[in-house]
C-alpha cells in the first residue's frame, strides 16, 4: 500500500480515466495480466500535468526499437533488482519471462557475471546498468569502450535511457512504498540484488 492514496478510476477526470485505461492494456499485452490498480499511476495522477508528460515519456520509450529487446529487457530487470523496487521487479520479471528468459536466469542476476547463462554482451549490458544505478553514477570509460564494440550510437541511446527510466520509476516506486501488483503472482520473480 501506498504511503499516500492514489486518485481511484472513479475519483479521477476523464484525461486520467484514460491513462488508466491505456496503461493496463498496454500491460495486459506486455504481461498477459492486467492489474485491477497501478499505484503508481494513481500517485501521479496527483499531478495530471506530470502525469500527461510521464505518459509522453512512456509513449515515446514504447516506441524505442534500435536496442535488442532482450538486452533492453535485462537492462531494465537488473536496473530495478539493484533499486529494490517492488512493483518494478514484479513488472519487469514477468516481462523478462514472456521475453525468454528462464526461471533459472531471473534467479541467476545477482551473479550473472559467474552464470554461463548469459552472454558476454548482456553480462556488459548489467555491468552498465549497475554502473548507472550506483549513487553516484560511476560509469568508467573501459566499460562503456566495451559495450560501444557492440552498439552503435543510436542504440547507446536507447539502453542509457532505459536504464535511467527505470531508475526514475523505481525510485518514485520506493519513494512511496508502493509494493507489487501482482504481475509475476505464483511465478518466479526476480530478487532484489544484495549490492
Amino acid at each position: 500500500m501506498a504511503r499516500i492514496d492514489g486518485v481511484r478510476s472513479k475519483d479521477a477526470g476523464l484525461g486520467v480515466k484514460l491513462v488508466y485505461y491505456f496503461t493496463r492494456r498496454n500491460f495486459a499485452k506486455l504481461t498477459g495480466r492486467a492489474p485491477e490498480r497501478l499505484e503508481p499511476l494513481e500517485v501521479y495522477a496527483h499531478a495530471p500535468g506530470l502525469l500527461r508528460g510521464y505518459g509522453r515519456l512512456e509513449q515515446a520509450t514504447a516506441k524505442l526499437h534500435r536496442l535488442p529487446w532482450r538486452l533492453q529487457v535485462l537492462a531494465e530487470l537488473k536496473a530495478t533488482t539493484l533499486i529494490h523496487c517492488e512493483f518494478c521487479i514484479d513488472l519487469a520479471s514477468q516481462i523478462a519471462r514472456r521475453s525468454g528468459l528462464s526461471d533459472e536466469q531471473l534467479l541467476a542476476l545477482p551473479r550473472y557475471r559467474d552464470s554461463g547463462l548469459f552472454t558476454d554482451l548482456e553480462k556488459l549490458v548489467m555491468d552498465y546498468a549497475g554502473a548507472m544505478c550506483r549513487t553516484p553514477a560511476q560509469v568508467p570509460d573501459e566499460l562503456f569502450a566495451r559495450l560501444r564494440e557492440h552498439l552503435d550510437e543510436e542504440q547507446m541511446v536507447e539502453l542509457t535511457h532505459h536504464i535511467a527510466l527505470e531508475n526514475l520509476r523505481g525510485r518514485f516506486n520506493v519513494a512511496f512504498g508502493i509494493g507489487a501488483a501482482g504481475f509475476s503472482e505464483g511465478m518466479v520473480c526476480a530478487v532484489p540484488d544484495p549490492a
